[in-house]
């Protein structure tokens, strides 16, 4: 099928975003921790990371990060720009064992490695961009009848995931109305445009605020591969049933964008299990130190206090 031209634009700017984004988990997070010593935590609902430049950087870096995923999508089909954002999962990670002293198993590193290959298999496999002549066209797709069935950081990850796949249907249709009006054929007259740049806004900031509080709460390296797959399932299952994405490809090809993500899932779990590799040892130390000491009682751990 090959690759069009479009889609290796949207290819290089994923790629982009991905690192920016990556990047952006570890500052954002050095702030946060920062903050803490502060004030009240965002995971206990505080805002004293408002006043910390590292977190205003990791910030900053998101914003340029999405940017290029905003002109990614405005080029690609969703189907091929949400699996390469497993690249900012390796950043993160890799970029989390050095300056934040997470620890990165061998069984982090393989996991990374086959979120890789799984992305390689789905992008050579994607399919070419739906070919938009309105952004009422967009909106249509969106709002018709669908014939289709509809530990806290899943909660905290869930609701920033679902808003995240809102958000990119939205800023997909977003960037069709800006690539026709720049081809002149002026989108903005059109109301449907600025509903979506209303979803898009309130997506974000639902986002953002349930972001904090993962990244607050729990690990970095777990919050990526967990938010990663959580986004991209709900991303992928969007776009199927508004662009049907797949119906102008054939089985086999269907076939290997699935097992490249079943790739996927199968690296960010193998990353999710570094925390246990991680806890354990702590937690065994512990406890033997505890029941060493005489007349002692072990104290109660506190439920996120190795998430934390």
């Amino acid at each position: 099928m090959g690759i069009s031209k479009d889609n290796v634009h949207g290819l290089v700017l994923a790629v982009s975003s991905s690192i920016f984004i990556g990047s952006s988990f570890i500052v954002k997070k050095k702030g946060l921790t920062n903050a803490r010593g502060t004030g009240t935590g965002a995971g206990a609902g505080g805002h004293a990371y408002l006043f910390e430049p590292w977190w205003w950087a990791g910030m900053i870096t998101m914003i340029v990060g999405e940017v290029a995923n905003f002109a990614a999508y405005a080029f690609a089909p969703a189907i091929l720009v949400t699996p390469l954002g497993a690249l900012s999962i390796i950043f993160s990670a890799v970029l989390a064992h050095f300056i934040l002293k997470e620890k990165l198993h061998i069984f982090g590193v393989v996991g990374c490695v086959l979120c890789v290959v799984g992305s390689v298999g789905i992008v050579l496999h994607a399919p070419h961009e739906r070919n938009i002549e309105s952004v009422k066209e967009v909106w249509h797709l969106a709002t018709q009848p669908a014939s289709h069935g509809h530990t806290h950081m899943i909660v905290y990850v869930g609701i920033c995931s679902l808003m995240g796949s809102l958000t990119v249907m939205s800023v997909k249709a977003l960037g069709i109305a800006l690539k026709l009006t720049f081809s002149g054929m002026n989108q903005f007259i059109y109301i449907q445009t600025w509903l979506f740049t209303v979803v898009v806004a309130v997506c974000c900031v639902m986002q953002i605020n349930y972001l904090n509080k993962a990244l607050d709460t729990f690990k970095t390296s777990v919050i990526s591969p967990v938010y990663y797959v959580t986004f991209t399932t709900l991303t992928i299952l969007a776009s199927m049933i508004m662009f049907k994405d797949w119906d102008s490809q054939n089985a086999s090809q269907i076939v290997t964008q699935l097992c490249g993500f079943v790739t996927i899932v199968s690296g960010t779990f193998l990353l999710h299990r570094t925390r246990d590799l991680e806890s354990k040892p702590e937690s065994k130390s512990e406890s033997k130190s505890e029941s060493e000491t005489p007349g002692i009682a072990a104290p109660h751990p506190s439920p996120n206090s190795s998430n934390v």
